[in-house]
């Protein structure tokens, strides 16, 4: 059983709160899974009605008088039987049931039982969903399996993770076997990537085929869902989804969309980017003009890269046999995409808006952190010279950014020239963004004024 992040968060939610639970995320990160998962350990009666599954259920909300009337219909719907105290109720795949939002207040409001809700492709139907009960339901989104996630779910020990982030902290290098060992589980996940399912294929086999079945069933469900879209732009969308393998393989890595269509414009089909983002498909990584506090003030919308949601999605996407070229150490191959998508993907995991530099003048900057104080520039370098980076050291230069560290992440274990802190790939795990140690309070005198 894949122990995940969103455990705890889910085990903390329904222990301190009383609102309903609702996930979100794109298909197959192991939403209805961790809710399950949840009600098992925990003894609860698990009433699941999947409105995608069973569109018949839809009707439970039909002509419903009360909650007294929609919670028998439930029991006997799901036919399990609810105990006060003892009940967690899960209503999944929402989107596909606008009914749903209106009775989730009078739900929490009536306090019998606990709450779940999940869905995908909110970000795409969610405008079909009516009144969003804002107070009575806390919303997480759920990722596939990060870096950290997944060497737990391979086998990795808390100590060896614990040592690590040790190493991290003190920005001293890694013990040279376990750096090499790092190292090759990296490379595995690479394959792998962290769907649940691609990831537990791995564990019950180490087969690599069965991996990348699940991964192929996944990329056919995706495209069975963009094909609900609109009967002609789903088209163009399928074509932008399929074009992410080969517009990262490029130079620049910039999704360019005449090759797409010489007579398409961005203002045409800007939509259908952000179809693929909002269904949680693909990561958008916006170019700014500058690398200066606050990055959205400088976003430039019509320049960006396009990365799979999932790098094990991305490499099955490219041609067969990349996976055991990988697991060899192939130094024939690109690894530029790979390494850059799984940045993407695990910065985005960890909260961080994407976004990269590019300037004629100055050179491109892979990525750019943004944390309450500071930017930090990010190189991202899979080969052997990763000291080369022009780009950085001309930022780094540029006394009006006041950039104070930089990370390049590469093969080769830590160490620390100047400002830049040279990271192993691995290290990613541990970047992430700062949480405030206390509550930010501030209380204004208003003294000889009441």
């Amino acid at each position: 059983m894949i122990k995940r992040k969103i455990d705890t968060v889910i085990e903390e939610h329904f222990k301190s709160s009383r609102k309903a639970l609702f996930l979100t995320g794109a298909r197959q990160s192991g939403k209805t899974y961790a809710i399950r998962k949840y009600a098992k350990n925990n003894g609860l009666n698990l009433v699941e009605v999947n409105f995608l599954l069973q569109p018949d259920s839809m009707a439970l909300f039909k002509g419903t008088r009360d909650v007294k009337d929609l919670l028998i219909r439930l029991s006997a719907y799901s036919n399990v039987n609810l105990e006060t105290g003892k009940t967690l109720v899960f209503l999944d795949e929402v989107q596909e049931c606008p009914d749903v939002m209106t009775w989730v207040k009078a739900l929490v409001e009536d306090g019998s039982y606990m709450y779940a809700l999940s869905g995908s492709l909110l970000g795409v139907e969610l405008k079909d969903i009516r009144s969003i009960p804002v107070g009575y339901m806390s919303e997480y989104q759920l990722y596939p399996l990060d870096f950290e996630e997944f060497i737990r779910a391979v086998g990795i020990s808390d100590r060896i993770i614990d040592s690590l982030r040790e190493c991290w902290e003190k920005r001293k290098p890694v013990d040279g076997f376990i750096h090499d060992k790092m190292m090759q589980l990296f490379h595995l996940y690479l394959i792998v990537g962290g769907m649940p399912a691609a990831v537990q294929a791995y564990i019950d086999t180490n087969n690599m085929q069965r991996v990348s079945q699940e991964q192929r069933d996944i990329l056919t469900l995706y495209r069975r869902d963009i094909g609900r879209y609109d009967s002609i732009q789903k088209l163009y969308i399928n074509e932008i989804f399929e074009l992410i393998p080969s517009e990262l393989n490029a130079k620049n890595k910039r999704f360019i969309l005449k090759r797409l269509n010489k007579h398409k414009t961005f203002s045409r089909h800007e939509n259908d980017f952000l179809w693929l983002k909002d269904a949680d498909m693909a990561l958008p990584t916006y170019n700014v003009s500058e690398p200066c506090l606050p990055l959205k003030l400088s976003e430039q919308r019509n320049l960006f890269k396009l990365f799979q949601n999932d790098v094990g999605l991305l490499a099955c996407q490219y041609a067969d046999g990349i996976q055991l070229q990988i697991l060899q150490g192939n130094v024939n191959i690109n690894y530029g995409a790979i390494y850059e998508n799984v940045v993407a993907q695990e910065l985005h995991a960890h909260g961080y808006p994407l976004y990269y530099f590019n300037s004629k003048k100055q050179g491109e900057l892979d990525f750019l952190l943004e944390n309450d104080t500071e930017i930090i520039p990010v190189e991202v370098k899979s080969g052997k010279n990763y000291e080369r980076h022009n780009a950085l050291r001309n930022v780094l230069n540029t006394s009006e950014y006041d950039i104070s560290q930089a990370f390049v992440l590469c093969n080769d274990n830590l160490r620390v020239v100047n400002r830049i802190i040279y990271l192993p790939i691995y290290m990613l795990m541990f970047i992430s963004k700062a949480k405030s140690p206390q509550p930010m309070i501030y209380k204004i005198d208003i003294k000889g004024l009441a």
